[in-house]
């Protein structure tokens, strides 16, 4: 049996829209990628019932099917999908150098270029009635899911700047917003606020957190808790969107790559470039304003391209090391 550790020229750590359009972009270039899944292959999708506004499904199209059409087209082109997670980095800093990744605690691989894009996950209250009717109109993304309870009374949970623009988005297409906040002020800016008190179907609801969510098979209510009086209240919603936060999943990089205060991934103005040479940041993981699958998908593709430039560049440069080492000898 070798003992040779695995050569890849670029890696892929990380599924979803970002990583399966970088691994169709990267195998189209000949740079036959290998792609570890993760913990959830096909990321924060998996859990949405219905995609409506990603280009190309015109009548819309199941979250986990969508991502089985992203993998067979991913694999079309020969990238190879491996189930599996990298636990530990080792990345070099000089250009042309190549990284090192372990998978699963146990299997090296080294690679000449690397695609990150492990995405970010939602934060969640934690309730057994919020896990329960996840995808049943429980989300954590008003903006992706908010159309389809058109007209209908809804409730979000937050009190920063995503929980308000998320508030105000809904209001415009739902009859009632009822917005829990746990303290007796929201943390959005002054601009937020004004933007949501100034909305009449937005109902503020300040010292007031979820005590559960009702509901067998979907959201049918919503029983509040007032944590300064202990007074709960239901009311009838048919949708409760989270809106506490996202966690961007880049533990394993800490410390070797530069990321902002709340741990996402930063990138060179107008490129997927980290900075550490040959290795590159796509979607969520290095997006926390848009966060939606088609900007998810774009920054896959410039991350491809990114690495496909940068692989080129550098066998440049080689050749042209060769040819005046042969100058030189001759």
């Amino acid at each position: 049996m070798s003992d040779k550790i695995e050569r890849i020229k670029c890696l892929i750590i990380g599924s979803g829209p970002a990583g399966y359009t970088a691994a169709i972009y990267a195998a189209r270039a000949d740079l036959k990628p290998v792609m570890y899944t993760g913990m959830e292959p096909g990321g924060q999708l998996t859990t949405t019932t219905e995609v409506d506004n990603f280009p190309g499904y015109p009548d819309g199209v199941d979250g986990p099917q969508m991502m089985v059409d992203l993998q067979k087209q991913a694999e079309r082109f020969g990238t190879q999908v491996r189930i599996g997670m990298v636990t530990e980095v080792e990345f070099s800093d000089k250009v042309g150098g190549i990284h090192r990744a372990c998978v699963d605690n146990s299997t090296w691989v080294e690679a000449e270029t690397i695609i990150i894009s492990t995405g970010a996950t939602a934060k969640y209250l934690g309730l057994p009635s919020e896990q329960r009717l996840r995808g049943g109109g429980v989300s954590a993304c008003a903006i992706c899911d908010g159309f389809f309870y058109k007209g209908q009374d809804v409730a979000i949970v937050g009190g920063g700047d995503t929980a308000a623009e998320e508030a105000t988005y809904l209001a415009n297409i739902c009859n009632k917003v009822t917005m829990l906040v746990r303290g007796d002020q929201m943390r959005a800016s002054k601009a937020m606020q004004h933007r949501v008190t100034n909305t009449k179907n937005i109902d503020l609801r300040y010292n007031t957190e979820v005590d559960e969510v009702l509901g067998d098979q979907v959201v049918e209510g919503l029983r509040m808790l007032n944590n300064q009086t202990g007074e709960k209240e239901e009311i009838k919603i048919t949708g409760m969107f989270i809106a506490i936060g996202h966690k961007p999943n880049t533990d394993i990089f800490k410390g070797k790559l530069d990321m902002d205060e709340t741990g996402y991934l930063i990138t060179k103005s107008k490129s997927t470039k980290t900075n550490i040479p040959g290795v590159y940041a796509s979607g969520d993981v290095q997006d926390k304003i848009y966060r939606q699958a088609v900007t998810a998908a774009g920054t896959g593709c410039m991350a491809a391209l990114d690495a496909e430039r940068y692989l080129a560049e550098v066998e440049s440069e080689e050749g042209e090391e060769v040819k005046t080492t042969k100058k030189v000898e001759a």
